[in-house]
This record gives structure tokens, C-alpha cells and sequence, in this order.
């Protein structure tokens, strides 16, 4: 490691603790981590003239290295922006294996550089690991299969993983040649952050130049079907138990929603009217906290009046998932099956590929207030397109709020 990389070690490593590591390993690790940049420091200590200037001028996570002042020429060098260069060599690689443009692999610098700075990271939040701060939790790979394996993990954020594409990549989002660069980052990531991704246009770029890749090539196709090779390693999956949505990989969406006419049954009675429902959920989107992630059923009852939805958890009761309200305790009398016009506070129902599926209320003007969907945990209005879009779920109807168990 020469001065200018230790420099930019401690810049990394600071960011990166920044990101949750001393939330995941607790005082102890926080000890290290310490001792660690006290070694680091100790370093760059005994740095002096340019090299001192270096731990200035150091690129910051997300961003490649800066070029150092009198630090001979405009061009980063060193082992960690070697790194950089050969990982971004490999997700260009994996979006030409597939046909895609230049665009896919500029999106897919982007998205790395603001996850990892372009390194093969161990560790990151909670299990994230890798290029793209993939998550073993989450479906997408085992250890073995995503650290360590740049190749694996760019055809994961492309294509998706395994033959289902569970978790999706950048191919099975609807559209995400014309999206933003930065939304279609976000599409894939789902990001708490989504607005940082765009940022990283220009890094990106530097990157690109430097490392000899083509961003303005043209596509070849659109890169549906390719799977990643596995290396004979089982093909991960990605089980949601419970969970309001899953990361299904979006399928063909649907039109616009509309706002439809239509009163609700006399046996339809909630604490609280319509209206005022809509209107729990609008205060919620605009200052409620992060109380509502995985709870999409107990969001629609609270915004009636309710304290919950009053079924008990599974497997006692399958019906606390929010699909299964729909198919077994609401009336089929009350079903609009694909029906695209509801009222707004209608209940609207997704089949998300888990047995939980997703609700959300629609609002009116094409809206519906969702958890989870722009925030994990928060309440967001957003066109109810998006829970297709973006979650890959199939619409299967609405139905007026009733909560035959709550009380």
C-alpha cells in the first residue's frame, strides 16, 4: 500500500463504518475499527509535502480517488484504484455478455460506485458485502457466491439472480432505458437513498474514460433471460415468509388506475369515514416516522380507525397476510378483480409471488398511499403503477375497507 492508498484507506474505512459497521459489531468492533485507523494515521503521520496534501484530496465513498496536487499528473493511481478499474472492467463485461448498452454499464458504475467505491467490500450494513452491497439475506447469493466474484455480482445487478431473476436486475425493470440513470439504480436497489445514485454520474464517467470503456455503445438486447453462471453453486432464493412484498421481478404492467364510483355495503363500518382515512394517510406520508415496515395490512386498518386487523399471526391464521383478507375474508361479493377504476379508500390488493402479498389505499387521482415502497418503514403516496413497477407485482383487484376481524 503506497501513501496515496493509505490515505484513501482511511477515508474508506471511515465511510463505511458510517454505514453501520459500528452498529453491527458494537463497542468491540468499534475498538478495532479505531485501532485500525490509529494504525492508518500513524501512516499517514509521517507523510509530508504531497503526501500530506493526499489525505486532503482523497476520493470519498462513491467517488473515485481524486487526482492529488503535485502528485505527478491528473490521474489516480495506486493498488486501489487498480481495483477500481478492473472491478468496472467486469461490469462492463457482464452488461456486453448480455447485449446491453453502454447506458446499462453506466448505470451499473454508478450504482457500485456509490455503494463501494468500486471495491469488493467484506462488509458494509447489516450483511451487505460486495460491489453492489448485495445482501445474503436478501436472496441475493451466498457468501461464497458474491464475495470475492465481481462477475457474479454485476450479473446479479443486471439480470437478476437464478432462473426466477429473484431477487430482479437491471433487465427486469419495465423501461429502464428511458428512466433516469439514477432511477433505474434505484430501481434495482431500493435504496433508502434513492436520490444519491444520480450523483455518481460524473465519477462514473472518469472511470469509464480511464479504464478504456465504451459508454455510448449501442445495445445489442435487452439482456431478459440471461442468468448468471453460478459456478455449479445452487441458485439462491429469496423466501419472504410473511413480508408485505417480496422483490418478485416486475412483470407487464397494466394502464393508469382511475378513480371509480362505487359506495360501499352497509356492513362497511369503520372508527373512522373515508375521508379521514385518506387523511391519516397524507399526515403519515408527510411527518409520520418508520413504525410501518412488513405491516402493509396494519397500515390501511389503522388509517380506518382500527388497532390492527384483528387476525392472529400465522400459521394460526393465514389470514393476517394481506392477499389472503382478499381471497377468504372479505366476500366475493366485494371482490373488483382487476378492476383498474377503484374509489378512492378502496383496498387495493397485489400478489407479490409470496403468500403475504401487498394492500395499499388508494387515494384518488391514481394514487395510493404505500408503505415501504420509496421508504422501508414510511408511509409514501405514489402512483399505484409503482407497486408494479418497482415490486414486480401482479394487480389483482380491489375491495371496499371492510375488517370483518377488527375491533
Amino acid at each position: 500500500m503506497d501513501q496515496r492508498d493509505a490515505a484513501r484507506a482511511v477515508s474508506l474505512a471511515t465511510k463505511v463504518a458510517g454505514r453501520g459497521l459500528m452498529l453491527k459489531f458494537g463497542v468491540a468492533g468499534a475498538g478495532i475499527f479505531f485501532v485500525l485507523l490509529l494504525v492508518f494515521g500513524l501512516v499517514a503521520g509521517g507523510m509530508s509535502g504531497s503526501a500530506a496534501a493526499a489525505a486532503q484530496s482523497c476520493g470519498d465513498l462513491g467517488t473515485p480517488s481524486a487526482p492529488l496536487p503535485g502528485g505527478g499528473g491528473s490521474t489516480p493511481s495506486g493498488p486501489l484504484h487498480d481495483q477500481e478499474l478492473a472491478n468496472a472492467k467486469v461490469i462492463d463485461q457482464a452488461a456486453q455478455q448480455g447485449g446491453l448498452s453502454g447506458r446499462a454499464t453506466l448505470i451499473g458504475l454508478m450504482t457500485a460506485l456509490q455503494e463501494s467505491s468500486l471495491i469488493d467490500l467484506p462488509n458494509g450494513d447489516r450483511d451487505s458485502i460486495g460491489l453492489f452491497q448485495q445482501r445474503p439475506s436478501a436472496g441475493w447469493g451466498t457468501v461464497d457466491q458474491i464475495l470475492h466474484h465481481p462477475d457474479f455480482q454485476a450479473h446479479s445487478f443486471f439480470y437478476g439472480v437464478g432462473p426466477q431473476h429473484d431477487p430482479h436486475g437491471l433487465t427486469q425493470i419495465v423501461a429502464w432505458q428511458t428512466m433516469s440513470l439514477g432511477g433505474a439504480a434505484q430501481a434495482v436497489q431500493g435504496s433508502a437513498y434513492p436520490l444519491l445514485y444520480a450523483g455518481q454520474e460524473a465519477p462514473a464517467r472518469q472511470i469509464a474514460q480511464q479504464a478504456g470503456i465504451n459508454l455510448d455503445r449501442p445495445g445489442t438486447g435487452d439482456g431478459n433471460g440471461h442468468v448468471p453462471d453460478s459456478s455449479g453453486s445452487p441458485t439462491p432464493t429469496n423466501s419472504t415468509g410473511g413480508n408485505c412484498y417480496s422483490s418478485t421481478p416486475p412483470g407487464q404492467t397494466g394502464g393508469p388506475f382511475h378513480d371509480g364510483s362505487s359506495p360501499w355495503p352497509d356492513v362497511v363500518k369503520n372508527p373512522r369515514s373515508t375521508e379521514q382515512a385518506i387523511q391519516w394517510e397524507r399526515d403519515q406520508a408527510a411527518t409520520g416516522e418508520a413504525t410501518w415496515h412488513l405491516r402493509c395490512l396494519a397500515t390501511v386498518a389503522s388509517a380506518y380507525g382500527w388497532g390492527g386487523a384483528g387476525y392472529t399471526n400465522p400459521p394460526a391464521n393465514s389470514h393476517s397476510y394481506a392477499t389472503e383478507l382478499y381471497r377468504n375474508l372479505i366476500p366475493a361479493s366485494m371482490h373488483h378483480d382487476g378492476d383498474r377504476n377503484p374509489p378512492p379508500g378502496a383496498l387495493m390488493f397485489w400478489d407479490t409471488g409470496s403468500l403475504a402479498g401487498h394492500v395499499a389505499m388508494y387515494i384518488g387521482n391514481g394514487q395510493v398511499a404505500s408503505s415501504d415502497i420509496l421508504r422501508p418503514g414510511y408511509i409514501d403516496i405514489v402512483p399505484a403503477t409503482e407497486i408494479e413497477t418497482k415490486w414486480g407485482a401482479k394487480y389483482i383487484g380491489w375491495a371496499p375497507p371492510y375488517f370483518p376481524a377488527a375491533g
